[in-house]
C-alpha cells in the first residue's frame, strides 16, 4: 500500500519536472520567435539566396552620319556564390587554369569583397572555357555562369587610340571614385573617350535575387532589378574617313619598310579637322591594338605582344607624341616675319647655299640664288628662313610661336595631350645652364633645335591659316544622347584664341603654300594634275636616333578650307617621299570632294 503510494507520488514528480521542462522549452522558443524570428529567417535565406549584379550595357558611340561604332553585346561571365562558407582553396585551384589566371589573382578579387558574398571572376570567357567548366561542374561547387554586358568595337582597330578600351576598376581608381557610385569589379574607361566620358555612359547597374543549392548552382529567380543603360555619343569622326585614312597610313608605311628601305617606319600619326570648326574627322596613330582584347582582362601573352612592341601601340601619337616640326614651323616663322614687318613678300634674299652669319645651308648644299617669300616656301629654303630668323630673333619668334598655341596642349578632351616645347631663352638656361646663340635661332627658325610639337598641334597651326587666324579647341564629341534618343548636351565650336595677320599677310603665305603644291613646289611631282587646288608644306625633321621623320600638312579646298591634315611618319625619310603617297593623294581627292558636296 505504502509502495503503491510512494509510485504514485514519484510518477506525479516525474510528470511535473516533463511538465515544466516542455513548458519551458516552448516559453524559450516563442521567446526566439517573437525577438529573433526575422533575423533567423534572414539568416535562413542568405543560406540559399545571393544577390548577383548585373553590368550596364555602355552606351553606344556613333559617327558623325549615325553609324554605330561602339556597342555592347552580350558575352559570359563566371562568378564565385558562396554558400555557408567562403569558396575553398581547392576550387580556386582548379578554376584558376581553366581561366588562365592565377589562384592569387582570383582570391585578390575575392578579398576586396566580402568573403561570403558572390563575385565576378572574369568578363567575356570563351566558350571552350564555359565547356571546361561544365564538365568539371561536381569539382567546382560555387561557380556561375553568368550573361553580361561587353564592350563591342565594332571595327577592331579601327580608331583605338581614340575610343580607348574598358577594364575592372583598381584598387587606386577605386579611391578616388568611392563617392561615384563605383564598387570593386565595376567596369571603367581607361583610355580614350571611353575614360573621359565614363560617367555619361556606364549606366547604372542592376541585380538579381537567386536561389541556389548546396552547389550553389542557381535554382530560380526570386527578384530582380533591370541595369539602367548608359547614354550615348554622337562623335565628329567621319566614319569614312577614318577608315581611308588608316588604310592610306597602313598601306604607305608597308611601302616604306617593303620598297623604301626603312624597315623602321613603323610608328606615324595623322589628324584630320575642320578648319572653321575644330571637329576632328579622324585621328590616325600608328602602331594599333585591338580594345577588344582587353574584354575580362587582357591575356599575358596579349600583353606580351603589346610590352614588348618597340613603337608603343598604346601611345596616341597625335596628341603625346612630340616630334621637330622642320620645315612645316616655316608656317609660323613666314607669319611672324612678314607681320612683324621683317621682310615683304617681294624681297629677294640671296642664298649663295649656306648663310653669311653662320655657316648653315640647305639640304644637299643647294644654293637657289636670290628668292622672294613665295619661292622660298615653295621650295622650302632653309637661308632664307635663317635670314628670317635673324630678324625676328628667337625672343620675337618665341611669341609667334605661342601666339599660334605652340607650346601649350591644345585643350582637345582626351586625356594624355602633350604640350611640345616652344624654344626659347629660359628654357636653355634652366636645363642646360648655358646662354643662347644665335646657331639655335637659325635652328628655331627652321623647326629643328629645341622645337617639338604634336601631330594635333601642327594641324591647328594650319587650321588657323586656313580660317583666318582662329584658333578653336579640337574636339570629338557634338552630342551626348540618352538611350531613347534625347540630346541631353550639345557640344559647339570653341574658340580659344586668335592670331591677328593682315589679310595681306594671310594671303601671301597661302599662296606660297599653294605654291608647295604647284609644279615648282617640294609637292608638285605628286600632286601633278589634282583636280583641285590645295595648299601644303613638306616637311623633314632631324632626328638623332634614326632616320629623319617625314611630315606633310595641308588645307583645301584652297578657296573655301574644309578639311585640314597632318601626318607624320617617324623614320620615314624626306616629307615628300615619306608622307604624300599614292594612296594618300586618292585618299585627298575623295575627302575634299565629299566635303565640297556638303558645303
Amino acid at each position: 500500500m505504502i509502495t503503491n503510494e510512494l509510485s504514485k507520488e514519484r510518477l506525479k514528480i516525474i510528470e511535473t519536472v516533463i511538465f515544466l521542462i516542455i513548458t519551458i522549452i516552448i516559453l524559450r522558443l516563442v521567446w526566439l520567435q517573437l525577438l529573433f524570428g526575422a533575423e533567423f529567417n534572414e539568416k535562413s535565406d542568405n543560406n540559399r539566396i545571393r544577390i548577383l549584379s548585373i553590368t550596364a550595357p555602355r552606351g553606344t558611340f556613333y559617327d558623325r552620319n549615325g553609324i554605330p561604332l561602339v556597342t555592347s553585346r552580350p558575352g559570359f561571365s563566371v562568378s564565385l556564390v558562396p554558400i555557408d562558407e567562403p569558396i575553398s582553396d581547392d576550387v580556386i585551384n582548379r578554376l584558376a587554369p581553366l581561366l588562365e589566371m592565377k589562384p592569387s589573382d582570383i582570391k585578390n578579387k575575392i578579398t576586396q569583397n566580402n568573403v561570403l558574398a558572390p563575385v565576378r571572376i572574369k568578363d567575356d570567357v570563351n566558350q571552350d572555357t564555359l565547356t571546361k567548366i561544365a564538365e568539371r561542374k561536381s569539382e567546382l561547387p560555387g561557380v556561375v555562369i553568368e550573361v553580361q554586358a561587353v564592350r563591342n568595337y565594332i571595327n577592331q582597330e579601327l580608331a583605338a587610340h581614340l575610343f580607348g578600351y574598358v577594364g575592372e576598376i583598381s584598387d587606386a581608381e577605386l579611391k578616388l571614385k568611392k563617392t561615384e557610385g563605383y564598387t570593386p569589379g565595376s567596369l571603367v574607361g581607361k583610355f580614350g573617350l571611353e575614360k573621359v566620358y565614363d560617367q555619361e555612359v556606364r549606366g547604372e547597374d542592376g541585380g538579381q535575387q537567386i536561389e541556389v543549392d548546396v552547389e550553389g548552382t542557381p535554382t530560380r529567380i526570386v527578384g530582380k532589378k533591370e541595369p539602367v543603360l548608359g547614354n550615348e555619343l554622337v562623335l565628329t569622326i567621319d566614319a569614312k574617313i577614318q577608315k581611308a585614312a588608316e588604310k592610306a597610313m597602313d598601306d604607305r608605311l608597308r611601302f616604306l619598310q617593303d620598297k623604301f628601305g626603312n624597315p623602321n617606319a613603323k610608328a606615324a600619326a595623322a589628324v584630320v579637322m575642320n578648319p572653321q570648326t575644330g571637329e576632328i574627322l579622324a585621328l590616325v596613330s600608328r602602331p594599333v591594338f585591338n580594345p577588344n582584347i582587353f574584354n575580362g582582362g587582357i591575356s599575358s601573352k596579349d600583353w606580351k605582344k603589346i610590352n614588348d612592341n618597340p613603337f608603343n601601340p598604346m601611345q596616341n601619337r597625335t596628341i603625346s607624341a612630340e616630334y621637330p616640326p622642320g620645315s612645316s614651323f616655316k608656317i609660323v616663322t613666314g607669319s611672324a616675319a612678314l607681320e612683324a614687318g621683317k621682310v615683304t613678300s617681294e624681297e629677294k634674299i640671296m642664298d649663295s647655299g649656306t648663310h653669311w652669319l653662320v655657316p648653315k645651308g640647305n639640304a644637299h648644299n643647294m644654293a637657289l640664288g636670290w628668292v622672294d617669300f613665295n619661292v622660298a616656301m615653295a621650295k622650302s629654303d632653309n637661308v632664307y628662313f635663317y635670314e628670317l630668323g635673324n630678324r625676328l630673333g628667337i625672343d620675337l619668334l618665341e611669341i609667334w610661336a605661342r601666339n599660334f598655341g605652340l607650346g601649350s596642349p591644345t585643350g582637345i578632351n582626351l586625356p594624355g595631350e602633350s604640350e611640345g616645347l616652344v624654344a626659347n631663352r629660359k628654357y636653355k638656361m634652366k636645363v642646360y645652364e648655358e646662354e643662347w646663340y644665335l646657331s639655335e635661332t637659325f635652328d628655331a627658325a627652321i623647326g629643328q633645335g629645341f622645337q617639338l610639337v604634336t601631330p594635333l598641334q601642327m594641324a591647328s597651326v594650319v587650321s588657323q591659316i586656313a580660317n583666318g587666324g582662329h584658333r578653336y579647341r579640337p574636339y570629338l564629341v557634338s552630342k551626348i544622347l540618352s538611350p531613347s534618343g534625347e540630346v541631353i548636351k550639345t557640344f559647339e565650336p570653341e574658340e580659344l584664341g586668335k592670331v591677328n595677320i593682315s589679310e595681306k599677310n594671310l594671303k601671301t603665305v597661302r599662296e606660297a603654300l599653294r605654291d608647295v603644291i604647284s609644279p615648282r613646289g617640294t609637292a608638285g611631282y605628286i600632286f601633278e594634275n589634282f583636280p583641285m587646288q590645295i595648299a601644303g608644306k613638306t616637311s623633314t625633321a632631324e632626328n638623332s636616333h634614326g632616320d629623319d621623320h617625314g611630315w606633310f600638312v595641308a588645307y583645301g579646298p584652297f578657296d573655301n578650307p574644309t578639311l585640314v591634315v597632318a601626318v607624320v611618319v617617324e623614320q620615314g625619310g624626306y616629307g615628300s617621299d615619306s608622307v604624300i603617297s599614292h594612296p594618300i593623294r586618292i585618299w585627298l581627292i575623295c575627302m575634299l570632294k565629299k566635303l565640297r558636296r556638303k558645303l
